[in-house]
This record gives structure tokens, sequence and C-alpha cells, in this order.
């Protein structure tokens, strides 16, 4: 059973899985299904937060859970409820998670300094932020308190870096695609264009849950792509493949001005994660790379922003990064008080 299945990383995993011999029910809050999946998979509405309901589904037993969209503490204890009928489990979590060795992370990048020193790469062993509020303190409670349960539910745990791919609900690759489309042919790049925050394609994580799922275990193991490009690198590809040409001005430091140069890759020090664990362990092999599945992405959302505003077609987006992230006139303003 794959929970969240028509999210992004929920598609190609349950496609995945049913063509390596599962026999997939795919819940989701809506019921839907995705066009790309075998007709043997079983669709089904779950509101994943209703205790019954998922119980219910699970029913006598399930050799497998998939969990993508464990956000609380309450989804882990769901979960680790269900352990005397469900075989095994893949949850994903996040590279959120992570704090340098001053306890700075995601949690702390807005105020001064924040912004975490990680080692490169970040090993699964490395230091966490501890079990509480916040994003990557509650993915750490889920990610003890299953893992704690060892033999009575073996529990793989995935920690996406920044995932992209079509049906994404906060696709930084946005912020260069509508740009294009907008016909903005200059763009600000703090950090010299050299940010980088390392991406994972729901293609590869839907390999890792692919593999994960034969071979049962209590384990933490990063997800992301074999490559590792920087923001002004991701910029120049999206151009390339939108068959434009645009000036990018880079700036030494961070953003210059409010929102201007602050891209969602705009990081001061790089967050890379180690992937050899997943190769040890599992005999991980990404199934593609960043620039590989880009196109796809670049398709899909330029799709989405002819058929809609922005706002409507990526709530989240505008959520997380409010509308200043196309805050055209702050720019224009900015560069021409530079000549």
């Amino acid at each position: 059973m794959v929970i969240g299945a028509t999210g992004q990383i929920g598609r190609p995993a349950v496609r995945a899985l049913a063509r390596d011999g599962w026999a997939v029910t795919a819940a989701s809050l809506g019921g839907g299904r995705d066009a790309d999946w075998p007709d043997e998979v079983r669709s089904v509405r779950l509101d994943r937060d209703d205790d019954a309901a998922l119980a219910a589904l699970v029913g006598d037993g399930v050799d497998l859970v998939v969990d993508m969209v464990a956000f609380t503490p309450e989804h882990g204890r769901q979960l680790a409820g269900l352990a005397d009928r469900v075989g095994s489990a893949v949850v994903v979590s996040s590279g959120a998670v992570y704090v340098d060795e001053r306890g700075r992370g995601f949690h702390t990048q807005e105020e001064p300094d924040g912004w975490p020193d990680y080692p490169v790469p970040i090993p699964e062993t490395w230091h966490t932020v501890a079990p509480g509020e916040g994003y990557g303190a509650r993915k750490v409670r889920i990610e003890r308190d299953l893992l704690a349960l060892g033999d009575r539910l073996p529990t793989t745990v995935l920690r996406a870096s920044a995932v992209h791919g079509p049906h994404c609900r906060t696709p930084r690759e946005l912020y260069f695609v509508k740009r294009n489309l907008d016909g903005r042919r200059t763009r600000v790049l703090a950090y010299n264009g050299t940010s980088t925050f390392h991406p994972a394609s729901v293609h590869n994580l839907a390999e890792l849950v692919r593999l994960a799922a034969a071979r049962p275990g209590s384990r933490v193991l990063n997800g992301a792509d074999p490559d590792h490009p920087s923001v002004g690198e991701i910029g120049a590809m999206i151009d390339a493949l939108m068959g434009v040409e645009t000036e990018s001005v880079l700036v030494d430091g961070p953003p210059p001005a409010p929102n201007v140069g602050d891209s969602p890759w705009a990081v001061p020090r790089p967050l890379i994660v180690d992937m050899s664990a997943a190769e040890r362990e599992l005999g991980y092999a990404p199934v593609t790379t960043y620039a590989e599945a880009l196109p796809e992405t670049v398709e899909w959302l330029a799709a989405r922003l002819r058929e809609r505003d922005w706002r409507d077609g990526f709530p989240k987006m505008l959520a997380s990064y409010t509308a200043g992230i196309f805050d055209y006139a702050a720019e224009d303003a900015w560069l021409a008080a530079r000549t």
C-alpha cells in the first residue's frame, strides 16, 4: 500500500513497484490514478489523518506500506500501531533533519548567519535536529519512533533532498521557467550563482523505494541525484531547453535587496548528501541525472503556466516563497540603480 500515491514521488513509486511484481493499492485523498500506472493498480480514497480508515484499508495485513506523507508524530504512531499487520515500511523523510556542528539547520536559516555549514557530502550518521516542533524536528520524531520498532516493523527511512519532477507542489525550477515565459532576459543570482542544493529526482527516489521494498530493514538512507549542479548551471540548462538566451547578473554575497536575487536555491554554503550507503546496502544505482530528468519538469511547468496563473497553479509555492519571488519591479529598480 502506498500512502500519498498521487503526489510527486508516489506516482513513479507506484509504477516502479507494480512493474516489480507488487500488487499495489494506491491510496490518496482524492483516490485518483496516474496515466502511467498499470491497470492492475488499485486506487482508493484515504484521509491519512483518519486512523480508522487507514486501519480498515490495511485490513488483515499488507506486506509493505510506503508512506509519502508522514509529516507529524501522529502519522508515525499510526504506522507503529499497525506494526503487527505490516511486513515492512518505507517512509519518506527529508534532508531538512540535518544540522551542523553549531546546531544550525533549516530552522535557523532566516537568522543572521543561520544557514548551516554542512560537511560535503553529508552522511546519514551526521547530526540531526532534536525532535520537536518545526518540519525537520517532526520528521526526526517520526524517524526515531519507527526505527525504534526494529524487527517489529522494519522501516527504511529515505531522507529526500530537494525533490524535482512533474507534479511538484513547490518546484524550484519555476523560478527560471516563469521568467523565461514572461520574457525576462536578465536575472540576478546571489552568491555568484554558485549555490548548490542537492536535487533528488522523483525517479531516483522511486528506485530507492523499489529496492528498499525488496530488502526490508531498519535503516536511514539519503535520497538524491548523482549530480548536483549549481543554481547558475540549472538556469543555463533551463534556458537551453526553452531556447532562450539570458544574462545573469552575479552578486558576490547574499541577495542585495528584498526580492532581488533570492532564488529558491540561494544558500551561502552547499548542501550535498552522501549516496554511498544506498549503493552499499541496496545495490542502488541512479536511473537518471538531474540534467536528464529536467526536460519533463520544464515541459510540465510550462504547460501548467499556460493554463493558469502561477498563484493558482502552485499555491504551496506562493505560501513558501511569497509573491516576492517574481517581484520584477524590485529587480528592475535594483538593476537601474547599478548603472
